[in-house]
């Protein structure tokens, strides 16, 4: 029998960040979903459509705790998936620094294009 062995310490915060993330992205997938292909369908969607609903707050706000939430789920389970398969000591510590890096980068840029997008930032 295959040994099981996770970096997840369960019912940790790491673990159920993960499981409430996947949860939620879930929810916002199907109605990005939705949007995109009942309400807008694809080949109707232009700049101007997605700047106008970028106006929203509530689409603004969901597509941006979209970013962050996908980000952290990503991020977070590569990281984990390499301390899954040995990663250790200073190489731990050096690819955690470059995806938390890598991440903030991400987010931020993200909101600033929903928000240029928006027109809360002006270009």
């Amino acid at each position: 029998m295959a040994e099981r062995y996770s970096s997840f310490t369960p019912g940790g915060t790491g673990w159920l960040l993960q499981r409430i993330t996947a949860a939620f992205l879930v929810v916002v997938l199907a109605f990005h979903f939705f949007q995109l292909h009942f309400v807008n369908h694809a080949a109707d969607i232009t700049f101007a459509g997605t700047q106008a609903r970028m106006e929203n707050v509530g689409y603004f706000l969901t597509m941006v705790l979209f970013l962050i939430a996908g980000t952290f789920h990503g991020v977070n389970g590569v990281y984990n998936a390499l301390v899954n398969q040995g990663l250790k000591g200073t190489q731990k510590k050096v690819v955690l620094a470059v995806l938390v890096i890598a991440s903030v980068a991400l987010i931020v840029q993200g909101i600033y294009v929903a928000m240029a997008m928006a027109g809360v930032v002006i270009v």
